[in-house]
């Protein structure tokens, strides 16, 4: 009897100790990863500088992968940033990648990554909800009226139909709808200048026209090497560039990344041109941030000409402004 309890002590302690062990990996050291904390002066306003005439497609304009993952669940492979949505803004990115899904007790939407919730904090109950995402949105707008947010929204995780999805997303447009710039065409920086601007990457199953915004879906492209996956026509006339392999390693990601921003360089004036700095790399559950570490550094290292809309993971004012200093 004495043997038994004593081996059912070591299986409890040893189970205490893989506990432990686990938070320490998913709670503690994402925390720890952050990136370049330096300010850079005039970040907010940056877009102040740039024409009212140049369409949207022909800035170039820094963005983030997985916005509002600075607090989510299993974060050592879910946490693809180290701030905030405000304060991504604040830093100079204006494309955010939001990622819904529906909270099943407050029927509201979520942000999510796959099946993991993005929080409030990294021990927080509450779950990121999009009303919170859009006030810091409105706020920044309303301080800076010279920048424009392009928001696209992907239809992440659950089980309600699109039309359900993009009927209830109207609903949260309609309540602040002077913020919006509803059009499914490339609209001019003067035009967007105050607004969010709604990308979507899901079909108009609910028929809305331009209420439902400008159509931005594309082909998964994980680890394919197949370059036919850069670009996707769509109906109203424009061609959506992208490089999104986010299974690569370093070297092939750098790579690629390389590849489909020169793909991408004689497009029309209203063709966009997306690339993903991002990676987890090769494995089904990967690390974000060992890649952006390197890959970050080697993009603000590189003697590169950017071009298009170019999205990363763990973003930082000086990352920003390495890409938004290529307008000049």
């Amino acid at each position: 009897m004495k043997k038994a309890l004593k081996l059912l002590g070591r299986i409890l302690a040893l189970c205490l100790a893989l506990l432990l062990l686990l938070a320490l990996v998913m709670i503690v050291v994402p925390l720890t990863e952050t990136g370049d904390k330096t300010p850079v002066p005039g970040s907010a306003d940056w877009m102040a500088q740039l024409p009212d005439d140049k369409l949207l497609s022909e800035i170039v304009i820094p963005g983030t992968h997985d916005s509002g993952t600075q607090y989510v669940q299993l974060a050592f492979f879910s946490k693809c940033q180290a701030m905030g949505i405000a304060a991504q803004l604040e830093a100079g990115f204006r494309y955010l990648d939001i990622r819904l899904g529906v909270d099943e007790h407050n029927d509201i939407f979520q942000l999510m990554h796959g099946f993991t919730k993005c929080k409030t904090g990294a021990l927080a109950v509450d779950s990121l909800y999009l009303d919170w995402v859009l006030d810091d949105c409105y706020r920044f707008l309303t301080a800076h009226p010279s920048e424009t947010i392009l928001f696209a929204v992907k239809q992440e995780h659950g089980d309600e139909s699109v039309e359900a999805f993009e009927t209830m997303l109207d609903a949260y447009i309609r309540e602040n709808e002077g913020y919006w710039l509803l059009t499914d065409t490339m609209p001019t920086l003067g035009e967007a200048r105050g607004k969010l601007v709604l990308l979507r990457r899901y079909e108009d199953e609910a028929g809305l026209g331009s209420r439902a915004g400008i159509p931005f879906l594309w082909a998964n492209q994980n680890g394919h090497d197949d370059v036919a996956l850069n670009a996707a026509s769509e109906d109203n006339g424009y061609t959506l560039y992208v490089q999104d392999r986010y299974e690569y390693g370093t070297e092939d990601k750098w790579n690629a990344f390389t590849a489909g921003m020169d793909a991408g360089r004689s497009r029309g004036a209203e063709d966009i041109s997306l690339s993903f700095l991002s990676t987890k790399g090769i494995l089904a559950y990967g690390h974000p941030f060992a890649y952006a570490k390197t890959l970050n550094a080697r993009l603000m290292q590189a003697n590169l000409a950017l071009d298009g809309w170019v999205i990363v993971d763990f973003a930082s004012a000086p990352l920003a402004e390495r890409i938004y200093s290529a307008n000049a």
